[in-house]
């Protein structure tokens, strides 16, 4: 079974997440106290076909920025607790999302090795509380904690809400591809993904 939870508290936030790779039930859970951010891992959890509950309480009176980054660092953590060794699994995703105007393309490699490519531009500063600066930062924590290479990269566009929708599905696509289990070794040559 591909599923764990896990629990961080700092003086800034407090985190619970939990993660199942094959919910056939796609149990869904997310209340972080930034509805636009609800919303964007409510279509994440959609389109991977992971199970996934989000609770958090952070000093959203400062600013969006800790809990949203922490968020990342929490989903990023057990996403690669939960895959292990990723024996089995196909590696590498991709995905190329069309939502109206916009195109967006996400690319990831379940490496162990963490880098964020990150090229999409974006005209607002916020989305209701979602401050839209918070997109990298939230693919940058999820990327480095989870041991995946990720390219980002919103082809055109020009509404911002758009744009950050198409990477959230997008990304939720291509890691369904790349943890999709397709044999019983480690999807390396080296025979170590690290």
């Amino acid at each position: 079974m591909r599923s764990a939870e896990l629990r961080r508290q700092t003086g800034e936030t407090d985190i619970y997440c939990w993660m199942d790779l094959d919910d056939r039930e796609q149990t869904c859970s997310v209340a972080t106290g930034v509805g636009f951010f609800d919303h964007m891992l409510q279509l994440l959890a959609f389109h991977s076909g992971f199970g996934l509950i989000v609770k958090a309480d952070g000093d959203l009176d400062v600013d969006d920025h800790h809990t949203i980054e922490d968020i990342g660092i929490v989903l990023g953590q057990l996403f690669r607790e939960v895959l292990q060794d990723r024996r089995g699994i196909a590696r590498y995703g991709s995905f190329q999302l069309p939502m109206d105007e916009t195109l967006a393309n996400v690319t990831l490699d379940i490496s162990g090795r963490p880098y964020l490519v990150y090229n999409c531009s974006l005209s607002r500063d916020s989305i209701g509380t979602f401050s839209c600066e918070m997109l990298e930062e939230f693919l940058r924590a999820f990327a480095f904690n989870a041991g995946i290479t990720l390219h980002v990269n919103v082809c055109y566009g020009t509404n911002d809400h758009h744009k950050i929708e198409a990477v959230f599905k997008a990304l939720g696509r291509a890691l369904k591809a790349a943890v999709k289990i397709e044999g019983n070794s480690v999807p390396s040559s080296k025979g170590v993904l690290e």
